[in-house]
């Protein structure tokens, strides 16, 4: 015997779960009427939609940054969809907001604690879940992050597209701090300075400028052998070039082989004394590896409003003691 819908237990459910009035009379008619057991075909539905755009890239959506009342503890998340249109959507918009100040209020430390929060009987992990169901688009938290510091400041770029949250070890700085988020925001740096990175990661990181040198150093010297040959070493460094170059009559078919020889030499003769090099290459590689430092990390950088300063000399000069003891920067895509 079908079960009769009226359109108040429709209405109910819609207000109960936001998902659209025929998807929510559907699965009443599935439950018979039962208002929970169609809550959960309704979340049912979500899941299936979420498993079916796991594979989906999550790129837009919003990122929020807020501070509590006394500055001192700061928060900042990523929830994200596919669409722009999806993020700009009122209840998305208004779920994102309920999700941060709820975190907020709740004084949440982990991505897996506001996960596993109630709001109004759900946890927000179902919450998400349901956004996926009404909107038919892979929604999900991607990231949250937490600062607590003696001063805490949050910078929210115009869209939502990122924000940023940072902590400092004196109170009372903000116009300061606001200058270091904005730094932050633009600059994106990779980590607050050079003792931060981890050994692993900087070990890596001169490993690649070594071998970059060495390559540097064989460059120069094939190219200073093709030079003293007569022949421009832009005609001929590469095979397409010495190909192309030959059909326009910049180098006749004798240079180009006589390149071809000179660069096999040159390279050979300037690998082999490579380990000849090993202290000039050590020397610069290292200069080059505190070139990188100065443009990847925070305190290091220069600042965004005068380049005659770096970051570490704005917060020094604001008060000598004033330094950022640690940020977290969140971008859509990123």
């Amino acid at each position: 015997m079908e079960v009769k819908i009226t359109a108040a237990q429709v209405n109910e459910l819609r207000k109960a779960t936001g998902i659209g009035m025929m998807d929510c009379k559907n699965a009443l008619v599935e439950a018979g009427g039962d208002f929970d057991k169609a809550i959960d075909i309704l979340r049912k539905k979500g899941q299936k939609v979420a498993a079916k755009r796991a594979d989906r890239t999550a790129d837009q959506g919003r990122v929020i940054a807020k501070v509590n009342a006394d500055h001192t503890k700061g928060y900042i998340l990523v929830l994200s969809c596919e669409t722009d249109f999806v993020g700009k959507n009122a209840e998305f918009v208004a779920l994102s907001e309920k999700l941060i100040d709820t975190a907020m209020a709740q004084n949440v430390s982990t991505r897996d604690e506001l996960l596993a929060l109630t709001i109004d009987g759900r946890t927000v992990a179902d919450l998400i879940l349901d956004m996926t169901g009404k909107t038919g688009e892979k929604v999900e938290l991607p990231a949250y992050n937490v600062i607590e510091a003696a001063h805490v400041t949050a910078y929210n770029h115009l869209g939502n597209r990122l924000g940023c949250i940072a902590g400092f070890n004196l109170a009372n700085c903000e116009e300061t701090a606001h200058e270091v988020a904005l730094q932050i925001a633009s600059m994106n740096p990779m980590a607050l300075s050079a003792d931060s990175i981890p050994e692993e990661t900087k070990a890596h990181e001169l490993s690649v400028i070594i071998e970059k040198t060495k390559a540097d150093e064989i460059a120069k010297f094939v190219e200073n052998a093709i030079r003293k040959a007569g022949i421009n070493p832009a005609h001929v460094d590469s095979e397409d070039h010495i190909e192309s170059n030959m059909t326009k009559g910049w180098i006749t078919p004798e240079q180009a082989q006589q390149a071809r020889e000179i660069k096999a030499a040159a390279t050979a003769e300037a690998t082999a004394n490579l380990d000849k090099q090993a202290k000039k290459i050590e020397m610069i590689s290292q200069g080059r590896l505190q070139k990188y430092y100065k443009e990847n990390t925070l305190l290091a950088q220069e600042y965004y409003g005068d380049s005659k300063m770096t970051v570490d000399e704005l917060m020094k000069k604001a008060n000598k003691d004033l330094t950022c003891t640690g940020y977290f920067r969140l971008q859509l895509g990123a």
